[in-house]
């Protein structure tokens, strides 16, 4: 005799004692002392594991996530967070020896569920960024989901194996069983149209997919259509390698194939390559192969038009060496890196092929060396893993991302010089990786990064591109150390601090709408008018933005509940196909599709954008800015702007991140909260 759900009746019986055991435990942490809770949480653990174990377990923690988490489960621990937490770490806990740090991994995720299914409001983490995640950390860890524990697993974890495919089982039912590998494959589209520099998590997600594929215990049903060119982007590019046959073994069909198959094989690496921004260890291959048999054959591997062909004809010395240099299996994306560099035709600027030179030669220092060995392994030299950086910085200079780590300036600064100055950013990179210092000027001061106290990141960057992951930590010391410099002066540090740190071409203009002591609203109308008059074309004389520009908004959640302050780059100002005056922006934050509330989502595709653009209406993106630069010789025409266009931004500052910040006195007295991260 059963419940109806396969449990008998005397499952219900252990799984009632069990939480009315967890019950008591979590009452007694909840009430204890703050020093006194270390000595609570291993009951509540060692209950919660046992929990877990039976059936009907995790629905009961998911139920109990609120109590849990008040309760102080997390406090003191990285899943006090849940809004930093990296769905692809997650599977390192679910697999850990350590039971503890398996359940405080299981408890975060039944938490998000709760979260994800609206049962429980969180402060820090709406119920779209919880399923946002819950997605991708079953996407990571399919092999779990649909394969019981491996002999490797029952011999490090015993019967706590069976634990965490009790979670992704009971997640899999609250996200929609069925639409896991579809809504997988939508997500790794949707991050790639974005073109980020950073492809592994969406290779380890294309790769988990590939293996549900072919293995014959698990039924996808009518999941996973469309999944192909992903797969074979990366696994089978070309006829001559579509089995997967393993790089040696293509190698050695290359060696034997006349010049039109070689041609043949190339295009349809480069098409795989442009389609997908993915590039497989096949295409790496390729290119080193046929490298002696003509620039024709290189640009049709490349993909390149005819400026491509062009710069690679002018520069093929250069070109040559960068592939030998560069290009390896274990670093295929610097294909897609110097195909997108050639095609930007930076080359022809003066400074930039000797910049690269100066690259194929540049000796690291002992300790970037062990940071890039570190973060990205030894399959290939130090030297090959930052020049694919370099290359996919130049050519995808909007693929740029801060990783977990809150330096979006010191980001939102590669980026700018990267699209805009890019000899300028190979001179970064050498200091940083040469000398492991740079030395930047602020009001005419020099300022040291190896002398600079502190930065804003609390600890070392580890997850980002091999540029940013040498030359961040330098910019994040100077970028801190000018705002100290500021210290005691009126008004915001961005004022002065940002045409310093990002270039001259910053404007020197500056418009702010938060009052910084108080973190009030304050001549917000005014705000408005000069924003629009400065980058709306209809209000100043349809002059496009002619160099990025530095600004700040205010983000919000998808409840539009604010969350912080954030550094992004104006980039264009347009019509999209639609006909809607939008703003184009970059923004560093890894993934720009989001949703900001009341309306307010972020575009990536469809609206116009080229890769690596976001994009919102004009309207609803400047209700989001709290700062801007502007030329103040190049004012346009504030008195044009219409009331009620005005009256719709403010609308929209009022109902999110504005809500509470305007008294009588256009000031909120709220002290401690303002820009200045």
């Amino acid at each position: 005799m059963t419940n109806g759900s396969g449990d008998t009746p005397a499952d219900d019986d252990r799984l009632a004692a069990l939480l009315a055991d967890l019950d008591e435990a979590i009452e007694r942490l909840a009430g204890a002392r703050s020093f006194a809770r270390p000595g609570k949480l291993p009951r509540v653990f060692d209950t919660a594991r046992r929990v877990m174990l039976q059936p009907g377990g995790c629905a009961a923690i998911q139920a109990r996530a609120q109590a849990l988490e008040e309760a102080g489960v997390f406090a003191g621990s990285d899943w006090a967070d849940p809004q930093i937490l990296v769905p692809s770490l997650a599977a390192h806990s679910l697999k850990s020896a350590d039971a503890n740090a398996v359940v405080v991994e299981s408890l975060s995720e039944l938490r998000l569920l709760a979260v994800a299914r609206g049962e429980y409001l969180h402060p820090l983490v709406s119920a779209e960024q919880a399923h946002h995640y819950l997605t991708q950390v079953l996407a990571l860890n399919l092999e779990m989901l649909f394969t019981p524990p491996s002999e490797a697993e029952r011999t490090t974890q015993g019967r706590l194996a069976q634990l965490p495919r009790n979670l992704l089982q009971h997640l899999a039912a609250g996200i929609g069983y069925e639409h896991i590998v579809d809504r997988l494959i939508e997500e790794i589209w949707r991050i790639l149209q974005q073109r980020p520099i950073q492809v592994d998590a969406a290779k380890q997600m294309i790769t988990q997919i590939a293996i549900c594929q072919v293995d014959p215990n698990i039924e996808l049903g009518a999941s996973g259509q469309g999944a192909d060119r992903l797969v074979s982007s990366l696994f089978g590019p070309t006829q001559a390698c579509r089995e997967d046959p393993g790089v040696e073994v293509y190698r050695e069909r290359l060696a034997a194939m006349d010049p039109k198959s070689l041609q043949v094989e190339a295009t349809a690496c480069a098409r795989a390559m442009h389609d997908t921004g993915l590039v497989s260890p096949y295409h790496a291959v390729l290119l080193r192969q046929i490298v002696g048999e003509g620039d024709y054959i290189i640009a049709e591997a490349l993909g390149l038009s005819a400026t491509g062909r062009d710069c690679l004809l002018c520069y093929r010395e250069l070109v040559h060496d960068l592939i030998d240099a560069a290009v390896h299996p274990a670093t295929p994306q610097a294909v897609y890196g110097l195909a997108l560099a050639l095609e930007r035709g930076i080359f022809y600027q003066p400074p930039v092929a000797p910049a690269l030179w100066r690259q194929l030669a540049l000796p690291l220092s002992p300790w970037s060396r062990e940071r890039l060995n570190l973060s990205f392994g030894e399959a290939v030299t130090p030297e090959a893993r930052l020049l694919e950086g370099v290359l996919c910085v130049l050519g995808l200079p909007l693929g740029v991302g801060q990783g977990n780590n809150p330096t979006c300036q010191s980001a939102r600064a590669l980026s700018m010089w990267a699209y805009n100055d890019p000899d300028y950013l190979l001179q970064m990179v050498a200091w940083a990786a040469r000398d492991d210092e740079i030395v930047m000027h602020f009001e005419g001061q020099p300022i040291s990064s190896r002398e600079s106290a502190s930065g804003v990141a609390t600890a070392l960057p580890m997850d980002l591109d091999p540029v940013s992951l040498l030359v961040v930590p330098h910019l994040d010391h100077i970028y801190a150390e000018m705002g100290r410099r500021c210290a005691g002066r009126e008004g915001d540090p961005h004022r002065w601090v940002n045409p310093e740190f990002h270039g001259w071409w910053a404007g020197r203009g500056f418009r702010i709408n938060v009052d910084v002591a108080t973190g009030g609203l304050v001549g917000l109308e005014e705000f408005l008018r000069y924003f629009y008059a400065c980058y709306h074309p209809y209000y100043n004389g349809n002059q496009p933005i002619i160099h990025p520009q530095p600004a700040g908004i205010a983000v919000t959640d998808s409840a539009a509940r604010f969350i912080g302050w954030h550094a992004i780059s104006l980039l264009r100002a347009a019509l999209d196909p639609g006909g809607v005056m939008r703003m184009y922006f970059f923004n560093p934050n890894n993934d720009s599709g989001q949703d900001w509330g009341d309306g307010v989502r972020v575009s990536t595709s469809g609206n116009g954008e080229f890769f690596g653009e976001a994009s919102l209406p004009f309207d609803q993106f400047a209700s989001r800015v709290y700062i801007f630069h502007y030329d103040p010789l190049e004012g346009g025409a504030p008195a044009d702007v219409p009331p009620s266009e005005l009256d719709a931004v403010i609308g929209y500052i009022q109902r999110s991140w504005g809500a509470g910040r305007i008294s009588d006195t256009g000031l909120q007295a709220d002290a401690g909260v303002g820009p200045w991260a």
